[in-house]
């Protein structure tokens, strides 16, 4: 008879080092038990571990994804009351072509907008589509709008009535509001 206990004779094991590497799992047909790596692959390969595996791996991908979703959302950058300061009409000389060295143009309307909301002031462009489309009405000098600052070189731009337009942010000024200072009333003699 020999030292080595029945439970690893009958895997096929001689050496009592790999005592370790048989954790007690019986195997299918009842001869004793399953080395740690035949139980691995042969969990892995079968249909209810493929599925245990998909469904983890769709579980983890779903909550991945939808877990930063209230954080985006609150980075979003939210519309901040203004006024439009300043509306002007001008216009961009492009050149279409030359004629014996001559260059012909033509005059692009574009509109400057000056823009404050607090300390900020921000000189801004719109071009329109087209030469004979106009500023909707109500955008003066003077006028309410929202506006949000949407990156480094745009903004949007809102009325209460919801007309909405990204504009083209030229320079970026800050300048504190003046207080009103009431005139002190004239002495009459």
């Amino acid at each position: 008879m020999s030292a080595i206990p029945d439970s690893i004779n009958r895997d096929g094991l001689s050496n009592p080092s790999l005592l370790s590497l048989t954790a007690g799992y019986p195997n299918l047909d009842g001869s004793g038990t399953v080395p740690p790596l035949r139980r691995l692959i042969y969990t892995e390969l079968t249909y209810t571990g493929l599925m245990k595996r998909i469904v983890n791996l769709t579980v983890v991908t779903l909550l991945a994804a939808l877990l930063p979703l209230p954080v985006l959302r609150a980075a979003e950058k939210q519309y901040v009351p203004g006024q439009i300061v300043t509306v002007e009409k001008k216009f961009h000389e492009r050149v279409l072509y030359y004629l014996v060295n001559t260059p012909v143009t033509q005059d692009d309307p574009y509109y400057e907008l000056s823009l404050r909301s607090g300390d900020l002031v921000l000189l801004t462009e719109y071009t329109p589509r087209h030469a004979a489309d106009e500023l909707p009405e109500g955008w003066k000098g003077g006028s309410k709008v929202e506006m949000k600052v949407t990156d480094k070189h745009h903004v949007m731009v809102r009325q209460p009535e919801g007309i909405e337009l990204q504009l083209l942010i030229v320079k970026r000024t800050v300048e504190p509001v003046q207080p009103l200072v009431s005139k002190p009333a004239s002495i009459q003699n």
